[in-house]
């Protein structure tokens, strides 16, 4: 990353989620109190998610550098009881009905602006993914675990504006040219719809927004575009 970027970047960052969470702020009560009727428990959740931008942090596959990330909860208290992490789906039934809106307008990531203030996150950049589906998406996807090497994972990022919510590629949609490539390619019925597929998808986006960190100009474009891109998102409620 140009040494300007990371600067500019840091910058933004502080400011972005000082202002983010100031503005926030009002909403969580209401969220609260919309999170805790729907179904009674916590009202924040925090899982382990894979990123570091230390140059001598460890990147293999038995120990992932980590970070505690913060969102309210969108899920039953219950939700992964068997202790075995995977991955949301289109229609999870762990999901609440206030957990169905609160990810369909990302309001369920605002706790990440912390994140974001510590310096664990980015506003922008890619997302961060649990450490043991990481292993085992590293192992099915070559390059996977590239996509937060020495960059800081992003509460919104190229692939969170292009894709909806579980990384589908929208069907009017210029990567949506390339699906026959991408999804599937051996016409495996087995493998129809697979989370791999997803994924595969969103590390083109995460590697393509890595790569224009490289210019200063062309980061400030992109990361400008994507903050004032987002909003549109929330609100048009894309994803699931």
């Amino acid at each position: 990353m140009d040494w300007k970027v990371a600067i500019v970047k840091r910058a933004v960052d502080v400011a972005g989620s000082l202002a983010a969470l100031s503005i926030t702020a009002p909403l969580y009560p209401l969220i609260a109190a919309a999170i805790w009727a729907d179904n009674p428990g916590p009202i924040f959740y925090s899982q382990e998610r894979v990123g570091s931008t230390h140059p001598t942090a460890a990147w293999n596959g038995a120990n992932l550098p980590t970070f505690r990330m913060w969102k309210f909860r969108s899920m039953r208290i219950d939700s992964e009881k068997d202790g075995k992490a995977r991955l949301a789906n289109a229609n999870d039934d762990r999901i609440t009905r206030v957990g169905r809106v609160l990810r369909k307008t990302r309001l369920d990531e605002i706790p990440q602006f912390w994140n974001v203030l510590r310096g664990d996150m980015s506003i922008v950049g890619p997302r961060p993914e649990r450490p043991e589906l990481v292993r085992t998406l590293s192992a099915a996807i070559p390059m996977f675990e590239e996509r937060t090497r020495m960059l800081r994972p992003g509460i919104t990022g190229l692939a969170q504006v292009e894709l909806d919510y579980l990384g589908r590629m929208p069907e009017d949609s210029a990567m949506a040219t390339l699906k026959d490539t991408l999804l599937n390619p051996f016409k495996l019925e087995e493998l129809e719809g697979s989370v791999a597929d997803d994924m595969r998808t969103k590390l083109l986006y995460d590697l393509a927004y890595a790569a224009r960190l490289e210019d200063f100009w062309t980061f400030l474009r992109t990361d400008l575009e994507i903050m004032v891109r987002t909003p549109l998102v929330m609100v048009g409620g894309r994803g699931r």
